[in-house]
């Protein structure tokens, strides 16, 4: 899988091209993360939650934003233990604030996580496709990439796992549940199994749970954490929260873990207001989560609808589909963009990944795909 190349503005001409910069061997030819930001009436491409926040809690935050303004001409806490301690209060399982780390979104995370146990000479494993930064962050820290195939099903087994982190012994192993892009739930034993195989020799073992208070199947990998050192556990504000303009991301770990991140941080890295947003946020975790349920209805009753305009629709955990069935993806994009509708085309043959989004937003998504006729765009009318 490949992410769409970005367009970047620029406001003169360049006296030379990318190609001709000193560039790492490994970053020549790359192209940059990007999903498209066109202002369209309704963008259910990046996996936000499409509802505003609640007015009161708009309200709590701004007090605190402008609490933490008027000490903006001194540097924040560069530990933010405010912050780690409310973060550790919400996931809860017993975590201390030492087991919390917290950064600007989620890929700093783990970009911080391969600046510590990555680099020249070590590796990152994960299953593919999947989450289309990572490869991306491997090349950012000179990281060696190691994709491996799901199944057809792209549902993760013990022994798949095992067997390729046996085969390749990565130092770093992400799992993401729910998968990005498939939205396909992640085991519990998979979990298990493919912490102890790297447990023989000593890698990290990373669950990325950007998506999971979307899914109501499966316990938080957090539970796992006590006597598993080299686990740790990735979740985002970005989703969920609604809170992606805010860019805020977190983890559990060991407190050892968490002492190796800091080995790699740059000095105040969270701003003041960051802090003061997101720590209001948590506050109100359960009005800033209120939208949950109606976002699964919202996803299964998309879900309903596509199987019935004769889709095929992954299951998932996550508040995005999947979904096979288009004669040719990118003729359906872009004829959902012209109508004002942006969704992602991830390059999955057949696929397209659509978001949940309000009920008026799911509703128009389900309409213009009814529209477009079977099979979308591009398709034989004929057949």
């Amino acid at each position: 899988m490949t992410s769409e190349p970005a367009t970047v503005p620029t406001t003169s001409p360049s006296a030379i091209e990318l190609g001709d910069l000193p560039l790492r061997d490994n970053l020549v030819g790359k192209h940059p993360y990007g999903a498209p930001q066109d202002p369209v009436p309704v963008s259910l491409n990046v996996n936000e939650n499409t509802h505003p926040l609640p007015e009161a809690v708009i309200a709590d935050i701004i007090t605190e934003l402008e609490r933490a303004v008027r000490g903006v001409n001194r540097y924040p806490d560069r530990e933010f233990m405010s912050l780690r301690t409310a973060l550790a209060g919400y996931l809860g399982h017993g975590l201390r604030a030492e087991q919390v780390w917290a950064a600007n979104g989620s890929n700093e995370v783990l970009q911080q996580l391969l600046q510590a146990f990555g680099g020249p000479g070590r590796s990152l494993l994960s299953f593919t496709p999947t989450y289309s930064m990572y490869p991306l962050l491997a090349d950012g820290t000179d990281t060696r990439w190691i994709p491996v195939q799901r199944p057809a099903d792209y549902a993760l087994t013990p022994d798949l796992v095992v067997a390729a982190i046996r085969e390749h012994r990565p130092t770093v192993t992400i799992l993401c549940g729910p998968n990005n892009p498939t939205g396909t739930p992640l085991e519990r034993a998979v979990i298990v199994a493919a912490y102890d195989a790297i447990a023989e020799y000593g890698g990290i073992l990373v669950v990325d749970e950007a998506y999971q208070e979307f899914d109501a199947e499966h316990e938080t990998a957090v539970a796992l954490l006590p006597g598993r050192p080299l686990l740790v556990v990735s979740r985002t504000m970005s989703k969920a929260f609604a809170f992606a303009g805010v860019r805020l991301g977190y983890l559990a770990a060991d407190a050892a873990v968490v002492d190796a991140l800091r080995l790699v941080r740059l000095p105040y890295h969270l701003s003041a207001l960051t802090q003061a947003a997101a720590t209001a946020a948590v506050w109100h975790a359960d009005e800033m989560l209120a939208t949950v349920a109606d976002i699964r209805a919202e996803r299964d009753r998309l879900e309903a609808a596509l199987v019935e305009l004769g889709y095929t629709v992954h299951p998932s955990g996550a508040n995005f589909l999947l979904v096979g069935g288009f004669t040719d993806p990118a003729a359906t994009f872009e004829a959902l963009r012209a109508d004002g509708i942006l969704i992602r085309n991830l390059g999955i043959e057949g696929h397209l990944r659509i978001t949940a989004g309000t009920h008026a937003e799911t509703t128009a998504v389900i309409e213009a795909i009814a529209a477009l006729g079977p099979g979308g765009a591009g398709a034989d009318p004929a057949k």
